[in-house]
């Protein structure tokens, strides 16, 4: 299979500092509440916990996301992009094209 991997690095790159800068961006929402019952009413501290809980579940998303896009530049690095980690096949550069870190194939992604 010939794929253009220095492109496909640079979109893994590209995708990882954006990930960074939404991490930065939203340190702020990942504050600690304040839970003074005289300073702010309980609907408030409840929609402030969840604001902060939702943050936190973005952080561990974006996380995620970075690990395969790592893994991924990894396998590029090792000349392993591209192929199918569970059947060793090539990886359709449609499904590379939407989104590079992919591991598996179509067929073995359906598998589970």
């Amino acid at each position: 299979m010939a794929l253009d991997l220095t492109r496909f690095r640079e979109k893994l790159l590209a995708r990882r500092e954006e990930l960074l800068a939404e991490d930065r961006m939203s340190e702020t929402d990942r504050a600690p509440v304040v839970l003074d019952q005289d300073s702010v009413g309980r609907l408030s501290r409840i929609d402030a916990m969840q604001v902060q809980a939702m943050a936190l579940a973005q952080a561990r998303r974006r996380q995620a996301e970075r690990s395969s896009i790592d893994a991924a530049l990894h396998r590029i690095d090792e000349g392993e992009f591209g192929y199918c980690l569970k059947c060793g096949e090539d990886i359709a550069p449609a499904r590379l094209e939407h989104n590079p870190s992919v591991t598996n194939c179509i067929e073995c992604a359906r598998e589970g």
